[in-house]
This record gives structure tokens, C-alpha cells and sequence, in this order.
């Protein structure tokens, strides 16, 4: 889920891909199924680069058409693919951009903006901005840039939202891929919130730490990381050329499930798996522990599953 500006009916099926690239951006896919009863906006908060440009902190990506890219990165799971979805898109209704002076970009199924601070969501409509005094309890964001997704309907499931932006958690050392997943749908900042998100990341770093594909009656996340690895790299099941250069084709895809209430924070994916924290391969930022040793866990339950297996197979030998 993410920020809405304005009060949501329902959000649910969130799906968000994310990969750091060499260069020192980050890409960010986003999609969910929602209903609003008025005109609304998605506000994405990013820890960009500093200082924080209009013109170069943040580029908008178009995925219109493009209605299968996370069925098609769920295809890299064989034995947990999901039943596809029907939906009511509703009626469409138009978005007035005039009272914005910031840069707009018509992306599809979305109207979309680069927002360098808070202060700056005062030369957007009002509508779609969010009060100040929510802004105030969640100082973290006082330096982030956001991404401002204007809706073109009332309810459904659009195509993927998309960007790339300049990551300030880019590091030689492995740096961390951040996951916007902060809820903020009434205006108001509540401690922990309802989660449905599934999260996918791409990461050389992940791909030399993982192990084999483990093909058990359900998908095991892996030790080293916390996430289930893709059975194959992307090439294999996604739509390289219609991602427009976000999903690598030689890379592993790396899938983490996040349902239930939870802390309400963002997520990063810390990938120094050398880090203290590789037991999990994320945190929750602002001291949430959603996941923390999730991977460990994992691994705990693979060796007593192990050594189960290992156990009746022995006695059926000598039966």
C-alpha cells in the first residue's frame, strides 16, 4: 500500500519491484488494486539523492499495456503462480493539472509528478496533497523527494506505475533498495497498519548468496536472504523489452510476501549480506522488525524438515 491524499475505500494486492542499479538509480514498479469515492492521488516517498533537482533527481517510466508484469515475475514461482484477477475499472474521470506548476507526465492510466520536498506539495492542487501535521509524525521524510501518481478512475487495477530515481542508498559496499510501503489512508499516521504486499527485487548480490531453487510442496525462503528465490532467471518468464530496461534478464527475481498487521514503515533491503542483518536480507525502516530474522527462521525450519526427511526415508529403507 501506499499514500493516498485523500480517504480510500480500499487498497489491497499491492505488488512493488525494485532493483539498484550500477549507475546509482533505483527502479520502483508499483501496483494495486484500489476504490476511492473521489479524485485521488498516490504519493511514493524516495530518499533521493541530496541535493534534490526537478529536472534530474527522478524519471517517470510509462507501463501502459503492460497489465501483466508482476504475473509474469510471479511465473518465476511455479508452484505458488496466482488465479488472474477480474476487476470493475469504473468510470474515468478528468484530472485537472492546471492549479499544479510542477512538471507533469501523462503515463498511461496516470497523471504523475516529481515532488522535490513537503514544502513543494504547495504547488500541487490541494487535493492531492497530505496535511501538514501528518507530515509531522513522520519526520523521516523532511529531506525525501515523492513521486505523485494523480488517478484516472475511481477503482480497479491499473497498469503498473513506474519510475527511476537517484538512490542516496547507493554504496560500494552493497547499499540498500528501499521499498516505499508507508499507509496513509485517512489522513492519518497509525502505528501499524494492515499489510498485503508482495515484494520482488532484483540483485547480483542476492543471486551469489542464495542457494538452489528448493522445490518442496511450498516455495522456502532462503537463508541467505529471507526471500524465495526465482527458479530461473527473468529472461525466462518475463517480458524483457516490455519492461523498458527495469527487469534484468540474466538476474534472478527474489520474492518476499508480507501479509497481516505490521509495522508502518518502509522497507529496505540491505544487500551487504555481510551485514549483521543478512539473517534477513530487510528491515523495516524507523525500528520496525516485520521481518527480522525471518530468514533464520526459515533455515531453522529447513534443517528440522531436513532432518525429518532424512529420518523417514532411513526407516523405510530398513522396514
Amino acid at each position: 500500500m501506499c499514500i493516498f491524499a485523500q480517504p480510500v475505500v480500499s487498497v489491497t494486492d499491492t505488488n512493488i519491484f525494485a532493483r539498484l542499479l550500477p549507475d546509482g538509480w533505483q527502479s520502483v514498479v508499483y501496483q494495486m488494486k484500489f476504490e476511492t469515492k473521489e479524485n485521488n492521488a498516490i504519493i511514493l516517498p524516495l530518499p533521493v539523492q541530496l541535493p534534490v533537482t526537478e529536472e534530474n533527481s527522478l524519471q517517470f517510466i510509462s507501463l501502459a499495456g503492460q497489465t501483466q508484469f508482476f504475473t509474469d515475475l510471479n511465473d518465476g514461482f511455479p508452484l505458488e503462480r496466482p488465479m488472474p484477477e477480474s476487476f470493475s475499472r469504473g468510470i474515468d474521470f478528468q484530472v485537472d493539472v492546471q492549479e499544479s506548476n510542477l512538471q507533469v507526465h501523462d503515463v498511461g492510466e496516470f497523471i504523475a509528478s516529481f515532488v522535490p520536498s513537503i514544502p513543494d506539495f504547495d504547488r500541487l492542487d490541494e487535493r492531492f496533497r497530505i496535511p501538514p501535521e501528518s507530515w509531522a509524525k513522520i519526520p523521516q521524510y523532511s529531506d525525501f523527494g515523492f513521486a505523485v501518481f494523480r488517478l484516472k478512475s475511481l477503482r480497479g487495477k491499473p497498469h503498473p506505475m513506474a519510475f527511476k530515481f537517484r538512490s542516496r542508498l547507493n554504496d560500494p559496499q552493497g547499499g540498500s533498495v528501499f521499498f516505499p510501503t508507508v499507509h496513509i489512508h485517512d489522513g492519518e499516521v497509525h502505528d501499524r497498519e494492515h499489510f498485503d504486499h508482495t515484494l520482488f527485487l532484483q540483485a547480483p548480490e542476492f543471486d551469489k548468496a542464495c542457494g538452489k531453487y528448493k522445490q518442496q510442496t511450498r516455495l522456502v525462503a532462503d537463508a541467505a536472504t529471507g526471500y524465495v528465490r526465482s527458479k530461473w532467471t527473468a529472461g525466462n518468464f518475463c517480458d524483457i523489452s516490455g519492461s523498458r530496461g527495469i527487469v534484468a534478464a540474466d538476474a534472478l527475481v527474489h520474492r518476499l510476501q508480507m501479509r497481516g498487521t505490521l509495522k508502518n514503515a518502509d522497507v529496505l533491503a540491505n544487500l551487504n549480506l555481510s551485514h549483521a542483518r543478512r539473517l534477513s536480507g530487510l528491515s523495516q525502516v524507523e525500528g520496525g522488525v516485520a521481518a527480522v530474522g525471518l530468514a533464520g527462521l526459515w533455515g531453522l525450519k529447513w534443517f528440522c524438515d531436513r532432518r525429518s526427511f532424512v529420518a523417514e526415508t532411513h526407516a523405510a529403507k530398513t522396514s
